[in-house]
């Protein structure tokens, strides 16, 4: 009798008196496999990179995921930018008809 099959190994059934064979997969239990459809130029570009880097064309691939992520990112920063500046008045203490100027009022 087999052991039961975890998540990230595969089945092979030989055909030959019932034998059933576990094959793990090389890649890490933590991380899920998928698969890209490129253009012939850009599946030149991963495998370029990853000769050049010494590295995996999948650490190429997460490294681009991640590069592209963070550039995508709105920036969080705005919530206090500017609120040394000034000479400290309060906008409470400027008369309404001075903040609407320049509005067409």
């Amino acid at each position: 009798m087999c052991a039961p099959m975890s998540a990230n190994a595969s089945r092979v059934d030989h055909g030959q008196q019932g034998l059933i064979s576990m094959h793990p997969t090389w890649y890490p239990a933590g991380m899920k496999k998928t698969s890209l459809y490129l253009e012939d130029t850009d599946v030149a570009r991963p495998r370029r990179l990853a000769a050049t880097e010494g590295r995996s064309q999948a650490q190429i691939v997460r490294a681009a995921i991640a590069a592209y992520d963070l550039r995508h990112q709105a920036d969080r920063s705005f919530a206090l930018a500017g609120a040394w500046e000034g000479d400290g008045t309060s906008i409470a203490n400027i008369h309404e008809e001075d903040l609407l100027r320049g509005f067409g009022t």
